[in-house]
């Protein structure tokens, strides 16, 4: 069966990898005014992706049985970082079996002992900012996202070790912050080892230091026996499948890796473009310190993150910016049907996040940040999407918002807050994700 493919751009596979690393979201918006919401890119490097706007498409997508896919496979891209044993490059079976062992740190009664911590961390820091002088906002969130998976997920906080790790951690991270260093994730040809001196050289003996590092916090815990914390890798560490059979430390510290990836670039960037929008608009800004001191004050801290104007503006917030502008395709396993297309086995299907969620049907003004969209209308699964959907839905989803809402709360009524300039904040590739660019440059004051 010839596999006919959508319409697409019909320049050179090259051009389309440097558009794609340089600015996902426009030469989306170009595909669209061009081709419509269905249209397949041609990217250097990869198989044809067929890229999907369309909320029913993606409804389709996810209506399908999920063995009808393979996704990690797909998912390769991110293996030089998150590992072999990563959840990301799983696919059937091996996959549902390591989510459901993972699932249980990222909800019910786990959420309510990190809540507390969350709120904790971010008050800490906040009253260590400089006052009246430019910070930028995304170092504080690094900070405070780096501080909360080193405490929440890495179980480590203080001592020996927890000095040792938090830079190498922090170096990790900084690696992907340009277009530029994001190349080495798009470019294989880049990936190699030269030396410590070399950047890829560089990416790679981080890694052996941190996994040298959370090998030894593993041993230890393992040595001593003790009763299991509340942190992710102590809930890890103790679950157990039907057969008895507990995780590897390889799956152990590649899930690890993983999770500081997944959890802290995201919520540092989405937290950085909350309090972007936030400051932007002064009457939302009143209207969530009104709900969090009038309503927030005497709630504990799961509550504080049910308040729903605090929902909505977090909700708006990942609509306008998701970190990631598409879902990791899905490869057809079987020939199938999607939006009257016939598609042949070994056709990637690609979600696109970003295209759905500015959709003018959806949402009117989609380039205007109106919170109250939230509070008018519940939105289906395929219509917002900000975590994915369907088996691949981000597994940490809850905790992400968690920390999302509790960190507003916790800042906002304690400081007066302002932008140092008017200019426009403009989206920038950092590594996976979409960050703004500069990192939103405002003053702490006492309010």
């Amino acid at each position: 069966m010839t596999n006919q493919l959508p319409d697409g751009p019909k320049s050179s596979p090259l051009w389309q990898l440097i558009r794609w690393i340089q600015d996902p979201l426009v030469f989306q918006q170009e595909c669209v005014g061009r081709y419509g919401d269905i249209f397949t890119l041609n990217v250097q490097g990869f198989t044809s992706f067929v890229v999907i706007g369309n909320p029913l498409g993606i409804q389709e997508i996810f209506s399908q049985n999920p063995d009808n896919f393979d996704i990690g496979r797909a998912n390769k891209i991110a293996e030089p970082l998150f590992g072999t044993n990563s959840l990301f490059v799983y696919d059937g079976k091996h996959h549902q079996k390591e989510r459901k062992l993972l699932m249980p740190p990222f909800h019910g009664q786990s959420l309510q002992n990190y809540a507390q911590s969350i709120c904790d961390i971010s008050i800490e820091i906040a009253n260590n900012c400089p006052k009246n002088k430019p910070v930028i906002i995304r170092q504080v969130m690094q900070t405070i996202s780096l501080e909360v998976i080193l405490k929440v997920v890495f179980g480590i906080s203080e001592g020996e070790r927890y000095e040792k790790i938090k830079p190498f951690l922090a170096q990790m991270l900084d690696v992907t912050d340009s277009p530029l260093t994001s190349s080495f994730l798009f470019l294989k040809f880049l990936q190699k080892d030269w030396g410590k001196w070399s950047p890829w050289g560089q990416i790679q003996y981080i890694r052996r230091q941190i996994y040298h590092l959370l090998q030894e916090e593993i041993e230890e815990r393992r040595s001593k026996k003790k009763e299991s914390g509340h942190d992710v890798l102590s809930l890890m560490m103790v679950a157990k499948d039907e057969s008895g059979k507990s995780l590897t430390d390889d799956e152990l510290k590649d899930e690890l890796v993983t999770l500081l990836f997944a959890g802290h670039e995201t919520t540092a960037t989405i937290m950085s473009w909350a309090f972007y929008q936030i400051l932007t608009h002064p009457s939302i800004l009143e209207k969530m310190r009104q709900e969090l001191v009038e309503k927030g004050k005497n709630l504990q801290p799961l509550e504080v993150a049910k308040l729903p104007y605090l929902n909505a503006v977090c909700q708006e917030v990942l609509r306008m910016y998701p970190i990631i502008p598409i879902l990791f395709p899905r490869i057809t396993k079987t020939t199938m049907t999607i939006m009257g297309r016939e598609f042949s086995p070994e056709t990637w299907l690609t979600p696109s996040i970003y295209l759905v969620h500015y959709r003018e049907d959806l949402y009117p003004e989609p380039e205007k940040f109106k919170p109250e969209r939230f509070l008018e209308k519940k939105f289906a699964s395929y219509e917002y999407l900000p975590f994915g959907g369907g088996t691949r839905r981000c597994l940490g989803y809850a905790l992400a918002e968690l920390e999302m809402k509790l960190v507003l709360a916790s800042i906002l009524p304690e400081y007066s807050l302002s932008l140092t300039t008017e200019k426009p904040v403009k989206p920038q590739r950092r590594g996976f994700t979409i960050s703004p660019a500069g990192g939103v440059p405002l003053i702490f004051s006492k309010a």
